[in-house]
This record gives structure tokens, sequence and C-alpha cells, in this order.
């Protein structure tokens, strides 16, 4: 690095990519609200995976179950989930991004930090914008940051095809009234928990006794929340490819199971495939978690991790057997998922590099 050039960490976020790629293949939608999830069809259970800005103003969310979005926006056009079309879109985004002759770490398919040094950032931010712009005809944000923290933060100031600058000489001037919910990591849940000892707004947890936060939080996440307060984090953009942990495969059911033996023949099948997906990574398999949502909508995970390690699909399948047997019997089954998590190779980072996932 050249002295006196100043290292800075961009954040590249896709405007509404996946509705914005169903766009470009039908332009006539363009303008409209749109939503994908599912199979695109809102009589069946299926959640929203995005909507478009047009959408989104009508009160529509990610997450949401489809017929309540159908409802919501009853004029929008809902489509499929079309998961090829967007990683295709992705890889030519991260390959414009690459092209900038700058270290690109990928975080999904439609964003990425960039490690730059520059005496100009936000002249690499537009040029960012304009590579991705060129190359897919989706528009970008971009948020510019002396660490990943501030970096993906700043993003949400500069959406949608923006560019926004957020460093610790502005940060509690942003930031600092700001309620905790609106950092990144923070979801409904933590920000009750901050509530509960007086913890409102962004200021008050920088400000707070550390003690207190890891009291409440354990050890990692507590000072995790002291340093999120004040902004602070890695400002290491790492462009190693990522090693996946584990296999997820989850099923919502158009049906409730209402039996005991609908359940383990859905859990030993979803329990396979999953094992199928280690296997193509060539690691043992050394946890099983299986997740359960009864009916109406209530949520339960249970793990058991393995004796040993194992490449063998009938152990990981026993395991999630035993796991489905202490559910409830006389409770209906909307949902299922299997979760196998597998040996860290010896190169293998066995801690996420981007711990919190992001709710911009």
């Amino acid at each position: 690095m050249n002295a006196g050039v100043t290292p800075w960490v961009l954040h590249v976020d896709l405007d509404q990519f996946i509705a914005a790629v169903e766009v470009l293949r039908r332009p006539e939608l363009a303008g409209l609200p749109v939503i994908v999830g599912g199979r695109g069809d809102p009589t069946e259970r299926a959640v929203v995976s995005t909507a478009s800005y047009e959408a989104r103003a009508l009160g529509v969310g990610s997450g949401m179950p489809l017929r309540l979005a159908a409802r919501k926006a009853p004029d929008a056009v809902i489509l499929p989930v079309d998961a090829a079309a967007y990683t295709a879109a992705s890889e030519q985004v991260m390959e414009a991004l690459r092209g900038l002759g700058v270290v690109v770490e990928v975080l999904g398919w439609d964003e990425a930090f960039l490690g730059v040094a520059t005496d100009d950032p936000e002249a690499v931010a537009h040029r960012a914008r304009e590579a991705v712009l060129d190359a897919t005809g989706l528009h970008a944000s971009v948020g510019i940051g002396d660490n990943k923290v501030r970096a993906k933060i700043a993003t949400g100031f500069g959406k949608p095809r923006g560019v926004f600058r957020l460093t610790r000489h502005n940060w509690f001037e942003v930031m600092g009234e700001r309620p905790t919910i609106d950092l990144w990591g923070v979801g409904s849940k933590v920000s009750k928990r901050l509530a509960g000892h007086g913890i409102a707004t962004v200021r008050e947890l920088a400000d707070a006794e550390e003690a207190v936060l890891v009291g409440e939080f354990g050890p990692r996440m507590g000072v995790w929340y002291s340093q999120l307060g004040r902004g602070l984090g890695s400002a290491v953009v790492d462009d190693t490819p990522w090693v996946a942990r584990g296999h997820s495969r989850e099923t919502t059911y158009q049906h409730n199971l209402t039996t005991p033996e609908q359940v383990r023949e859905a859990v030993a099948e979803l329990a396979s495939q999953a094992f199928d997906d280690t296997r193509k990574e060539g690691r043992p398999v050394v946890r099983v978690t299986l997740k359960v949502r009864y009916a109406p909508f209530f949520t339960q995970t249970r793990a058991r991790k393995l004796a040993e390690p194992t490449s063998e699909r009938a152990t990981v399948v026993a395991a999630a057997l035993q796991l489905a047997a202490g559910l409830d019997p006389e409770r209906e089954v909307r949902l299922l998922g299997v979760r196998a998590e597998m040996v860290m190779p010896p190169d293998g980072d066995p801690v996420e590099r981007t711990p919190i996932r992001g709710r911009l």
C-alpha cells in the first residue's frame, strides 16, 4: 500500500436484487409491484423472497407469508423463485467488481465487501456502481466505511442507487439517536432485551457497561454488542472462498403433517438429502439439527452432536430421527428442516467472517 493512501471498506448491495433480475427479464414489469416467492402461487404455503420497492410501499416485506402479501398488494405481479437465474446474475456482478482490481469478499447473491486503498473512496464507489450496471443492467448502492460494520450500515443511507460514507468521525452524528434495531445484527428480540436494561439508542448502547451486556448476552456476544454501539468491527476484507459449515434441507408442506409416521418419513427424507449435500464436500458430519414449525406458526430447533464424525448416511438419518422422536405427537407440523454440520477443513476458518446477519 502506498504511504499516505487510506484503506477503506466498501459495501456493495444490489437494489431489490431478485425483483430487479425479474424486471430485466420482463421489462413490462418496470414500475409495477412485483413479489417473488415460492412457486408464485399465493394460495400455497410460501413466503416472500423479495419485493420490488413498489410492493414494499404497500407493506410487503421479505419473509412475509405469500398469501398475506397478495392481500396487501392485490394488483402485484407474483412470480416464482428462479434460483438459477439469480445465481447467474450474481456471478456476473461479482466478476464486474473483481474487474476493478480490488479485493472482493462475497457475502451472498446480492452483496459484497470491497477492500480498497484510495484517497477518493466515493470515486471507487461510483466506479463499482457503473461497472455493475454496465455488466448486468442492475443498480447498486454503496456504503463507505473505515470498517465492515460502518460500511454495511452506510449502505442503507445510500439506497436506492446512491453512495454514503459512515466513519468514526460521523458515527454518533448519524447513528447516535437512532434505535438499536437500526444496527447491523440487532433484531427485535435483541433490541427488547437491551431495552430491559434501559438501552434504547445507539448512543446508550455505546455508553453501556460492558459487564451488563456480557451478563445479558454472554462473553462473546456481549462484547460484540458493546463494540457495535460504537461502530467498531473488522476492517479486513477477505476474498478467500467461503467454506460451508453445513448444509440444510427444509420444506413447508402444503398440507400439515398430522401423524408421527408422516413426520418420521419426512425427516428421514430431508436428512438423506442434507447428507447427500455434505458428501459432495467430502467432509464428515459432526452435528445434526432439526427444525420444526408446528401449526399455526410456532418454531423450535433442537440439535444433536454425534459421538464421532461420520460419513455414513444411516448415522445421520438415525440422529435426525432421534431428534424427531422428541417432537409433540399431538401437534400438526407445517414445516420441517434438517441441517448437517461438517468437520471444518484444516485451513478453514471455524468462525464465520461475518458473524451476524445483516438487516439493511
